[in-house]
């Protein structure tokens, strides 16, 4: 492992590790019976359920890129590994599928899928703009899968297979219909078409439809005028229909990202280098459309429900969060009794119940810092020890040393590759310079998602195959777009960064022996990232700004890294090696995330004010220096997540009544203190959970009330007063 030194770039503290070693990555699982959400901290749009005996199948939408539909399993709807992708490459033969010509399908590929299962058969159904309703099929998840183009405008969609062998298309926006499909996926049913759902009842599109005790049942999602998520319900298929709202305003903390704006009259809707982009302001208060909405519901083998929803993640994209659900009258309500509506970001996992004996009771030491009572919590002892925080498992392998035969399910292309001009051989992936103008219209560009909340990408680069023209490196697949790389005029090679934003170019002589290593740092939770190089492999030095990044509705996607070689001379050029692609993710590891047996300031995120324990009895707030001893709390290890927390004078928070204000008190009695399930939300953020009405703690930063266990969540700028921070204290 090599330590290494960023230069001009204090935003991270990072260690760059081998090309050989994969680092460890983002896992919803906390190793204690519990996970945090979101399931991947990568892109996963439109996700759809399935489940199969004690099997979990979750189908995504992968737009423009290929291979294409992909298809996760899981055994427990938190840890999931890759089963397949549904196609390897477009099997249409038009220019725009192959970025030719300067046609492009940016987010107008293959998306928003249906899996089921039935007839001994696995069925994906999604849509591709222009060429109407597909449909893949395969007897094993793994494959090989047949492609049934049914054509029809039919798209969004959901598929019942229902008890008399029909099998149903729902779809539309507002006005919702029902088309009749052929059982052998020929295409529709002629004259089959109906309005199931006339407009005018707040019904918008995305549609999973469920046929459960007799009932139909509808989930879809609404974006007029901000995001919700509804449920209709029939006792048939045909109608007529009622509809509730089942979730809305979850954002857990997230506000939405920046949208991109390409000005009117421009030539290509993705614009080119020099077009004056704008990044369109933030409302960090309002909803809009980013909260958890849209995807799939599934019964897990025990009987429990689960939503698996996505909510966009600022630069990142769209990712799943897994949400527990309550029926209530017949309804499939998103979130748990007495907070219906809303989810925990941390929950037990399915199957999983909270554990009634406390951790196994320790003896106090002599000199520990900790009385009796508190040895008997276990507080001794940190719950990571215990337990075993983390181990999940991911989906991906995000590393690649480029010494297999095949890709890694990671990697998929900028639009379909012409396969005759890349290679893996000696180790490396070698790309060749086809003519483009652009980094957005060069093709054979390989890519996969970024990873948040932070990471580091890292790939050596090899330039002797270069040519004149060539433009050879390590991008940002966005609207717009960024890169650096290497860029050879003649027989001169200059390192060179570009961003398209500001259509600013920064370029830097540089001599090295034929490979250099790239870098992009990203901070997508906060929408940045910066680009890096270095001729060792140790020492890097950033160049170019520390640029904003954005989500855009022109691909429908996040940031993609991208590895890439183009020739803007307009003729074929040479070629570019790539070699040791590697990720670091330093927020992977969350096991000390929890600060447990640590004493600690408790400060309201919405005011920037601590906590303090009144002599009164009450829960109130401080100045913002206030150290003193009833500011001071400790963190007391109850398992699986949950805490207690003891005021520096000896008393327990415990919550009164119904949680309103003032109903946050005190208890000298340790077993009366109150239990919270932790709620990460990451860089010392966090929020605490009630395991009695599945409200939050928080302050009013308003209306000078004392805290109360009320909040049903946070606002998406987590300025509520809901959201806390915790500052240790030595």
């Amino acid at each position: 492992m090599k330590k290494t030194r960023i230069l001009g770039f204090c935003l991270l503290v990072l260690t760059s590790l081998s090309g050989y070693a994969q680092t460890k990555s983002w896992t919803a699982d906390n190793g204690n019976g519990t996970f945090t959400n979101p399931l991947f901290y990568d892109e996963f749009s439109d996700p759809d359920i399935l489940r199969v005996g004690d099997d979990y199948y979750l189908a995504g939408t992968t737009m423009h890129a290929v291979p294409g539909l992909v298809i996760l399993h899981s055994k427990d709807l938190v840890n999931w590994e890759f089963a397949s992708y549904c196609f390897d490459r477009f099997d249409f033969a038009d220019n725009r599928f192959a970025l030719k010509n300067h046609e492009e399908i940016y987010g107008q590929g293959i998306w928003a899928p249906c899996i089921r299962y039935a007839n001994g058969q696995f069925y994906v159904f999604s849509n591709v703009n222009g060429k109407g309703l597909q449909c893949y099929t395969a007897k094993d998840i793994r494959g090989p899968w047949t492609h049934h183009n049914m054509q029809g405008n039919i798209y969004d969609l959901g598929v019942l297979f229902d008890d008399d062998g029909k099998v149903y298309a729902i779809h539309g926006y507002g006005t919702v219909k029902c088309t009749e499909l052929k059982p052998d996926m020929s295409g529709p049913v002629e004259s089959t078409e109906r309005v199931i759902i006339p407009e005018g009842n707040g019904v918008g599109e995305g549609h999973h439809m469920y046929k459960i005790d007799g009932m139909y049942y509808l989930i879809s999602t609404d974006y007029s005028p901000n995001g919700r998520t509804l449920c209709s319900r029939s006792k048939s298929i045909w109608g007529p229909y009622e509809t509730r709202v089942i979730t809305a305003d979850e954002t857990y903390g997230y506000h939405a990202a920046s949208l991109t704006q390409v000005p009117r009259g421009t030539k290509y809707r993705i614009g080119e280098d020099g077009t004056k982009f704008q990044l369109g302001p933030v409302d960090k208060d309002a909803t809009a459309c980013t909260n958890a909405h849209q995807g799939g519901i599934v019964q897990y083998k025990d009987g429990s429900w689960w939503a698996l929803f996505m909510q966009d993640f600022h630069s990142i994209g769209r990712t799943v969060c897994l949400m527990p659900m309550t029926w209530k009258d017949g309804w499939p309500m998103v979130g748990l009794k007495g907070n219906l509506g809303r989810a925990p970001r941390t929950w037990f996992k399915p199957g999983t119940k909270p554990q009634q004996t406390l951790p196994q009771p320790l003896p106090a030491r002599e000199g520990s810092g900790y009385s009796q009572d508190e040895a008997a919590m276990g507080l001794s002892t940190p719950l990571h020890h215990r337990e075993g925080q983390g181990g999940g498992s991911v989906p991906y392998a995000r590393s690649e040393t480029f010494n297999g035969k095949t890709l890694g399910p990671i990697w998929q292309w900028n639009h379909n590759p012409d396969d005759k001009q890349w290679s893996l051989r000696g180790g490396r992936l070698r790309i060749q310079a086809q003519p483009a103008e652009q980094l957005m219209w060069a093709r054979n560009t390989l890519t996969q998602r970024v990873i948040g909340p932070k990471s580091v990408a890292t790939v050596e680069l090899y330039t002797k195959g270069m040519k004149d023209g060539d433009v050879c490196g390590l991008g940002n697949i966005n609207v717009p777009c960024s890169w650096v790389g290497l860029v050879k005029q003649g027989n001169a090679l200059t390192l060179r960064c570009f961003e398209q934003l500001t259509n600013d170019t920064v370029s830097v002589p540089v001599i090295f022996d034929g490979k250099i290593y790239l870098r992009m740092i990203g901070d997508y939770d906060n929408d940045q990232a910066q680009y890096a190089y270095s001729t060792d492999g140790v020492t890097f030095q950033t160049i170019g700004r520390m640029m904003p990044l954005s989500y855009q509705l022109i691909s429908f996607q996040g940031s993609r890294h991208a590895l890439f070689a183009f020739n803007i001379k307009g003729k074929q050029g040479g070629y570019a090696e790539f070699d040791n692609f590697t990720v670091d993710e330093p927020c992977a590891d969350r096991s000390a995330n929890i600060p447990y047996g640590k004493t600690i300031r408790i400060i309201n995120k919405a005011t920037g004010r601590p906590a303090i324990a009144l002599k009164h009895g009450l829960l109130y707030d401080t100045h913002a220096g206030d150290k003193s001893q009833l500011a001071q709390f400790r963190v007391i290890d109850r398992g699986q997540g949950r805490v207690a927390l003891q005021c520096a004078d000896g008393r327990y928070i415990k919550v009164y009544g119904d949680g309103l204000p003032g109903d946050v008190r005190f208890t000298t009695d340790l077993q009366e203190a109150e239990q919270f399930l932790w709620q990460d939300y990451l860089d010392h953020d966090f929020m605490l959970l009630s395991l009695k009405n599945h409200r939050y703690i928080g302050k009013s930063p308003t209306t000078g009330s004392p805290y109360s266990m009320d909040y049903a969540g946070p606002d998406p700028a987590r300025r509520n007063g809901s959201v806390l921070q915790w500052e240790e204290l030595k």
